[in-house]
Parts: C-alpha cells; sequence; structure tokens
C-alpha cells in the first residue's frame, strides 16, 4: 500500500472517531447546560476548551485504532468505504474511547523495563525507582489495555458496525428528523417540529418515556393523522350517509357504542386531535382524567398541548393490555386496543417496524 493512501486511510478514520466523540461532547456540553441552569451563578460549571481538544484527540486514536483493527483494505478498497463502516468508526471513536481515557487517567507514564523501572525527573537530575509492586501493577494495567483492545478488534473485525453505531444512537434524543423518517415523505417536517414537543411532554407525564410506548403513540399518529397536526375528522363512507356524521347519531351502532346521546353528537363529538378521539363517553372519560372541559369545549381536542395529553391518557389507560400485545408481536391487536378496529394498520405496522429498526432498545426520551 502507498504511503500516501495509508497516510489518507489513517486519517479519515482519525476524523471519523473525532466526529465520534465530538458527538460526545455535544450530549456532555447539554448537560453541563443544563446543569448549569439549576445551580447558583457562584457554583455553575466552567467548561474548559483544553478538555474538549483532549476528547478529540482520544477520538482520533479511537478511530486509527478501529481501523487497524478491521483492516485498513477496507477503506482503500475498489469499492471505498461504505456508510457502515464510517459509522462503525464514529461509534469507535465514541465507544472505544472509554477504555483508552481510563487506562489514561489511571496508569502513570512506563518509560523504564519489567523489573526495575525507572523514570527521569524534569530537572534531570535523579532517576526516581519505582518499586517492583507498582512496576507489576504497570504491567498488568498494560495487559488489560491490551485485552480490551482486543475485545474491540474482535468486534469491529466480525462486522458489527451496526451494532457500535447503535450504542452510539442511543444516547441521541428523538429529533424531528429521526421521528419523520417513520412517516412519509409527504408528512411536512415543520409539523412535526411544531407537534412532537407536546407528544413527547404527553408520553414523560404518564411514564409512558420509553421505546414502546413511543412507537405506540407515533405509530398511531401516522395510522390516525399522518401529517402530525391534531385535525378534525374528515367526512367519509364510515361516518357519513346523509348528513356529516349521521351514521355516529344517537340510534345508529356506531353512535351507541360511542355513548352518543343527544342528536348532534355526532358532528359535535367527531374524531379530534393525534389520536381522532371520537364519542361522547372518550370526551366525557378523557376530559376529566387530563382536567379539561372537552364535553364543553370539544374543539380544544386540536390544542397541540391538550391534543398530547389525550393521547398519553388514551394510552395510558390500556398501558398494560398494550405492552402485553406489543410484547406478543401482536401489533394488530395494539392497534385494535386504540381504534377498536384496524383502520390505518398497514401505516401503524410500517412506522412501528421502521421505528424499531431506528430507535435503540433502552433510550427514554
Amino acid at each position: 500500500m502507498q504511503p500516501t493512501v495509508l497516510l489518507s486511510a489513517l486519517m479519515l478514520a482519525g476524523l471519523m472517531g473525532m466526529v465520534g466523540q465530538g458527538a460526545r461532547t455535544v450530549v456532555g456540553l447539554k448537560k453541563l447546560h443544563d446543569f448549569n441552569a439549576t445551580q447558583p451563578p457562584d457554583q455553575a460549571t466552567t467548561f474548559l476548551a483544553s478538555r474538549l481538544v483532549i476528547s478529540l484527540i482520544i477520538g482520533f486514536i479511537a478511530g486509527v485504532l478501529a481501523a487497524l483493527a478491521i483492516g485498513l483494505d477496507k477503506l482503500t478498497g475498489a469499492a471505498g468505504a461504505t456508510v457502515e463502516i464510517l459509522l462503525g468508526l464514529a461509534a469507535a471513536g465514541y465507544a472505544g474511547a472509554d477504555f483508552i481515557e481510563g487506562f489514561m487517567s489511571k496508569s502513570p507514564a512506563i518509560t523504564g523495563g519489567a523489573g526495575t523501572t525507572t523514570s527521569t525527573s524534569t530537572t534531570g537530575s535523579t532517576p526516581a525507582v519505582v518499586p517492583p509492586d507498582q512496576a507489576d501493577r504497570l504491567i498488568m494495567q498494560t495487559s488489560q489495555l491490551s485485552t480490551e483492545i482486543a475485545s474491540l478488534q474482535s468486534v469491529l473485525a466480525s462486522n458489527v458496525a451496526s451494532t457500535a453505531w447503535s450504542s452510539f444512537s442511543a444516547v441521541t434524543q428523538i429529533t424531528p428528523e429521526l421521528v419523520a423518517r417513520l412517516f412519509v415523505p409527504a408528512t411536512p417536517l415543520a409539523n412535526i417540529r411544531t407537534h412532537l414537543p407536546h407528544v413527547l411532554a404527553g408520553l414523560r407525564s404518564y411514564g409512558l418515556a420509553d421505546r414502546d410506548m413511543l412507537l405506540m403513540a407515533l405509530a398511531t399518529i401516522r395510522a390516525e393523522t399522518e401529517g402530525f397536526l391534531p385535525i378534525d375528522e374528515m367526512k367519509s363512507k364510515f361516518n357519513t350517509e346523509k348528513a356529516p356524521f349521521d351514521l355516529y347519531e344517537p340510534g345508529t351502532p356506531i353512535g351507541k357504542r360511542l355513548g352518543n346521546t343527544q342528536a348532534g353528537d355526532g358532528s359535535l363529538f367527531k374524531g379530534r386531535g393525534f389520536i381522532q378521539l371520537t364519542g361522547r363517553d372518550n370526551y366525557t372519560r378523557i376530559g376529566t382524567q387530563i382536567g379539561v372541559g372537552l364535553v364543553a369545549q370539544p374543539l380544544q381536542a386540536n390544542q397541540p398541548r391538550i391534543a398530547g395529553q389525550i393521547l398519553a391518557q388514551f394510552l395510558s389507560n390500556k398501558e398494560d393490555e398494550i405492552r402485553a400485545a406489543l410484547a406478543a408481536d401482536n401489533l394488530a391487536l395494539a392497534r385494535k386496543l386504540v381504534n377498536g378496529g384496524s383502520h390505518g394498520f398497514d401505516r401503524f405496522k410500517d412506522a412501528y417496524a421502521k421505528g424499531l429498526a431506528l430507535i435503540p432498545e433502552g433510550i427514554e426520551i
């Protein structure tokens, strides 16, 4: 391999490692900002630029080590580096830096032999003798580092860059851009950016901050209101025969099931919000639970903050059954527990499957 090609491959690997470590730094800076916001001004923690530089150097080293582990030919071959390999190098920069940083922080410099280790003072005068027991510890630490490097090499050489990338992804936030990948291209990203915070806030307030319930909520929105916008239910053959929403009126099979008891209830309590809350019974029960007078003012169900609460409350009411259905991989039942049928199941299933592939298990919103 030509020296220039070798150098380019190592530089690419190091830069990707710096990207991974940089992402870790960004997360750390956000946590530092959030922490400082809760502290008195005189107790705030100061950010040191020198630590950022050191972190990036560590990421560079980890990226180079990862490239050597998987083989530089993977970066210099005819096909060039694949996206998976590049993401794997970035993941190594993030996750692989831990044992390097830990070793450097607890190990003194090794400058002598194994039996009687010596080091020269900064003045160059008298060499300091390292006791044999300390030399033994240094040897053990060096051996431990070698074992950890070998373990990392094994992981990377086994072509599990995707697994490493999952670990890297696990610390990221649920962003509008990520959620947009669960929806169709026609779903406006602006709608997701505007309304996603209300959905996440609702889920958190009911303790539904894990991946399963997050995906349940997002897949439900995909099935009910694909535009990621709390809206009124539109007229269709399922709700209208002659007059708008007359199939929901008292005396009809659907109206009876929805608890509609007064003339005009069909249109007044038609589907609204992210989850398309429908019927006098649902408006009464959910409104009472969230402390909002939905029966008196049904249009409130389309207010983004309230729509997020309604969605979370509805899922919370059937949480145990939904979790059991998801654990059994019975998405049809999970959908039925919310919708009462299978309306939009194809969209629900598609969004849920995409979410499983994109969002790592164990993440909390």
